[in-house]
């Protein structure tokens, strides 16, 4: 089994995990006698504004790492190995920067948010711990995957946090913490203690070690590290804004902001799980992609490029559909507060374009670890433009649903550009009849659950839809071998159960 593979494999596991601890969350959060759509709605604000700053402070040391580790690992000894030193420093300085100008603009930010969304601006100093301690985790995190300690950092990120961020609404059910604002104010810090957690561990490994001395790598890919890290930060910068603007538009221009973020936060959390592969996928293959474009290894970048659109692909459509196709009857029979029945389109957009992103692969991580970086820096610019046209007219126009329709439109035609110049620059593509084989099964599945339980309600329906979906989909899936990576793993998993003379 490939070391990608393995990973994988195991890290899925962790980061599905994670997401039954971020149900939970999530049905804490929305139940009716829970927490207020507003204090969901200030939590999704929290995230987006802290990836927003992220984007800002690291100053491009996450491409940094990603693409000239290899660099640093083949050339220096691991104490004189001074890349994490700079990228840490680098960022923080970089912090301190959004420190200052959110300081020197906080009444401009009142005026845009202080009608619609005031709770923001109550606690609008506590985003700042928030973001720095997401600034600290991404960086060590990316280093970490070049470690081949993808695990352990999808443990940290997909089930840590939800454990912490768990353990204060559980305390705040019982009592111990008696209000939201004591809440907020511990969920600030939560990024931190993750941020302090990894970086001890890889101290007491030695594999982080930090020296002030310039390295002599440092000193001979300077002008090639300040001009990629430059296009890349600035085009990971605008790819950020675009994907977090909807909730800021939303906030700004709504009535009841925070209430409409809720909303919108909902079927965000619940999109984020068709993610789950990705994630996955993006930890484990930067660092065999980096090194594929230093060893000029245009075969392994394709194989990786192909393996990963029609994997997420696989898990994307699936998982989707089963959502998609509950989602009414969760809100209900989950007790839900009846204000997040209006998630429901907002998920239909955003899981479609999960859908498009997962199935045209690695795209953005063979760009950025490439020397195409200008190009990654052009097509940010392309799907920020669409993307806050679109999120401020169709928000204006529709409400709620506007920016997730805004977010499907600009990242297709995002996607579209990245896989033509991938196609005539280096003759990839990750498209085979595999993908319309399995596009055609979720529909088929989707339509015959569609039909058969449209008028079964409650948890019965749920279980239904779900069963039917998944002995239409799963088996066919293995039948016609549509991913080679599946095949291995679904002849393990038979030797595990006992049935490993069993055709299929």
């Amino acid at each position: 089994m490939s070391s990608i593979r393995r990973q994988s494999i195991i890290s899925s596991g962790i980061v599905y995990f994670g997401f039954v601890l971020g149900f939970i969350n999530i049905y804490l959060f929305t139940r009716e006698g829970g927490f207020t759509t507003e204090q969901y709605g200030l939590t999704g604000t929290f995230v987006a504004i802290a990836n927003i700053m992220y984007s800002f402070a690291n100053l491009g040391m996450q491409a940094y790492i990603f693409k000239f580790y290899p660099y640093y690992k083949d050339n220096l000894d691991t104490d004189k190995n001074d890349m994490m030193t700079w990228a840490l420093l680098i960022s923080l300085f970089g912090f301190m920067l959004v420190m200052i100008s959110g300081v020197v603009f906080k009444n401009f930010v009142i005026r845009k948010f202080g009608e619609h969304s005031s709770q923001l601006i109550n606690y609008y100093y506590l985003v700042f711990p928030f973001g720095f301690g997401l600034t600290m985790y991404t960086l060590l995190e990316a280093f970490a995957w070049h470690l081949r300690k993808s695990i352990l950092t999808n443990y940290m990120r997909e089930v840590q946090f939800r454990l912490f961020t768990l353990f204060l609404i559980v305390l705040s059910f019982v009592g111990i913490i008696k209000s939201f604002d004591l809440f907020i104010k511990l969920f600030a810090f939560e990024y931190i203690l993750l941020a302090m957690i990894l970086a001890g561990y890889l101290i007491w490994k030695k594999e982080l070690h930090f020296t002030f001395r310039i390295s002599r790598v440092t000193k001979k890919y300077r002008k090639r590290i300040i001009a990629m890290t430059s296009f890349v930060w600035a085009g990971f910068l605008i790819h950020t804004i675009a994907n977090f603007f909807g909730v800021l538009v939303i906030a700004a221009v709504m009535p009841s902001g925070l209430a409409y973020v809720g909303i919108f936060t909902l079927a965000q959390n619940i999109a984020s799980v068709i993610q789950a592969p990705q994630r996955v996928i993006i930890s484990t293959s930067l660092g065999p992609l980096s090194r594929a474009w230093k060893d000029k290894d245009l075969d392994k970048i394709r194989r990786v490029y192909s393996r990963s659109s029609i994997n997420q692909l696989v898990f994307a459509a699936g998982v989707f559909v089963l959502l998609w196709i509950n989602f009414t009857d969760g809100v209900s029979t989950f007790h839900l507060k009846s204000a997040y029945f209006e998630a429901r389109y907002v998920f239909l957009f955003m899981g479609l374009t999960r859908v498009i992103d997962m199935g045209t692969g690695v795209n953005s991580q063979i760009i950025g670890t490439s020397t195409f970086w200008r190009f990654e820096f052009i097509t940010g610019l392309v799907l920020l433009s669409l993307t806050i046209f679109l999120s401020y007219f169709l928000t204006k126009q529709i409400g709620v649903t506007g920016p997730a329709i805004a977010e499907l439109i600009a990242l297709a035609i995002y996607n579209g550009i990245r896989y033509v110049f991938l196609l005539r620059r280096f003759d990839m593509q990750p498209f085979s009849e595999k993908t319309i084989y399995i596009l055609l099964l979720a529909t088929m599945g989707y339509l015959v659950c569609h039909f058969l339980f449209k008028n079964q309600q409650g948890f019965l329906g749920i279980l239904l839809r779900s069963a039917v979906f998944t002995v239409i989909y799963l088996p066919a899936v293995i039948y016609l071998k549509i991913s080679p990576d599946i095949l291995p793993v679904w002849q393990t998993v038979k030797k595990r159960l006992g049935f490993k003379n069993l055709k299929m």
